[in-house]
């Protein structure tokens, strides 16, 4: 097959093609016909992707607990994923402050910059402000509230609701488990038939991805834009060193800690994982949210990575709720880099404040745009920074978004291939190409 038919080099194009575009329009006043002729595309590719992640946890979760021989291996299984989740998340706010301490971006912002990047974002800012604050008046406990629903339905209607969703399939999950292999067998058969549709559903929306990429490109770099290109020019030239601070902090997290744990734990060639993951890199770096790109992590670990689906229907669910490396390690960065920027001083105490609160606060964060910024004010307000600051990074949050996206489904991706390879249940990846799997099963 021609490497131009291939899933990554198509979305590729789109993505390349999408920010051409996007620049092009910007400059030339399109706007308007981009958000009523370009944007929908994106959408309508982004809300597909969404509209199958909720049955696709719960049919794979319950399938996945239901399939295990005692509760002992999910003890066994989630005690190792829950672990290395935590551990990853403390390594990416620890690996962000060393970062963010070495460079010091804070302090090569100009004075007139600063003014007026809080002027012009400081509806914005205050407007995420007010929504932190109905996440900080709630008690110390109050996740745990969270986590079990009144009503299953309602929080199937949402997917920022991921966490209930996967508390409800465990529990289903267990109850299989209990029951006679006779009176299970109907009902689990129901929940492998589901999952099996939505894989396949995977495939059908995935033709469509080249164009909902482009879209979704196009969409950012107009909206960031405006109809003025010197816009997006401007705010790196303000924050290139806070762009570079995130970004190299991203990198080196990728690098050391994902990639060490493969190397230690997995026989996986890191070029092999890389190959294999790179569809859904793209698509959660273009649609910035875990959430969505979930079922195609799914797909990806277990088609090509060897990753049963056992272990995958338990670890991928979990981490796209509770494994928030990239958002974790901005959120580090985002506020010392304020607190320099407004001329203050976070001591060490304040810096492990931000490593604890950032870790916790990273448990449940909804799988989906932007929500690290909500979170990233609570810790704010736990140093004693002023939270009208985030007004100094929301020009480009949406940039770094991408990006702390594409390193949290790596991590997700990562400890999957881990774990597996723990239980004995990493088979031999399987890198053949997309189009002939799908004519395959034609």
């Amino acid at each position: 097959m021609p490497w131009y038919r291939k899933l990554h080099w198509q979305i590729i194009a789109g993505l390349i093609l999408g920010i051409a575009y996007g620049l092009v329009a910007a400059a030339s006043g399109w706007g308007k016909f981009t958000d009523d002729w370009v944007a929908p595309f994106g959408q309508v590719f982004l809300n597909a992707l969404q509209l199958i992640a909720v049955p696709l946890v719960l049919g794979s979760l319950v399938t996945g607990v239901a399939s295990l021989s005692d509760l002992s291996k999910l003890s066994r299984i989630g005690g190792k994923t829950l672990a290395i989740y935590i551990g990853t998340t403390a390594l990416a706010v620890t690996i962000g402050l060393l970062i963010v301490n070495v460079l010091q971006p804070g302090k090569r912002v100009p004075e007139q910059t600063r003014i007026q990047l809080q002027e012009q974002f400081s509806d914005d800012a205050a407007a995420r402000t007010s929504e932190a604050s109905v996440v900080e008046d709630r008690g110390p406990l109050q996740i745990l509230v969270d986590i079990v629903p009144s009503n299953f339905f309602a929080s199937a209607s949402s997917n920022r609701n991921m966490l209930q969703v996967v508390f409800v399939s465990l529990i289903l999950g267990v109850g299989l488990l209990q029951l006679a292999p006779d009176k299970s067998k109907p009902l689990l058969d129901v929940f492998e038939s589901l999952t099996a549709l939505v894989i396949r559903l995977v495939d059908l929306i995935m033709l469509m991805a080249p164009l909902g990429v482009f879209a979704l490109m196009a969409r950012t770099i107009t909206g960031l834009a405006g109809d003025d290109v010197g816009q997006i020019l401007d705010l790196l030239a303000a924050l290139g060193f806070y762009c570079i601070a995130v970004i190299l902090g991203l990198f080196l997290h990728m690098s050391i800690t994902y990639f060490g744990l493969l190397k230690l734990f997995t026989p996986l060639k890191i070029g092999t994982f890389l190959k294999g993951l790179a569809p859904a890199q793209l698509v959660a770096f273009s649609t910035s949210s875990s959430g969505a790109t979930l079922p195609v992590t799914m797909e990806r670990c277990e088609e090509k990575l060897g990753v049963s689906e056992e272990v995958s229907s338990f670890v991928l669910p979990l981490g796209a709720t509770v494994n928030m490396d990239g958002t974790a390690l901005y959120q580090a960065v985002a506020a010392v880099f304020i607190a320099q920027t407004l001329g203050m001083e976070i001591g060490l105490g304040g810096q492990l404040t931000i490593i604890l609160t950032a870790v916790l606060a990273s448990i449940g964060t909804a799988a989906v745009p932007g929500a690290g910024i909500i979170m990233l004010v609570i810790i704010l307000q736990s140093v004693g920074v002023p939270t009208a600051g985030i007004a100094l990074i929301l020009g480009v949050d949406r940039i770094l978004d991408m990006l702390r996206t594409v390193t949290n489904i790596t991590g997700d991706a990562t400890v999957a291939c881990v774990v597996a390879a723990s239980e004995g249940q990493l088979g031999e990846p399987n890198l053949s190409e997309d189009a002939d799997r799908i004519r395959s099963r034609r």
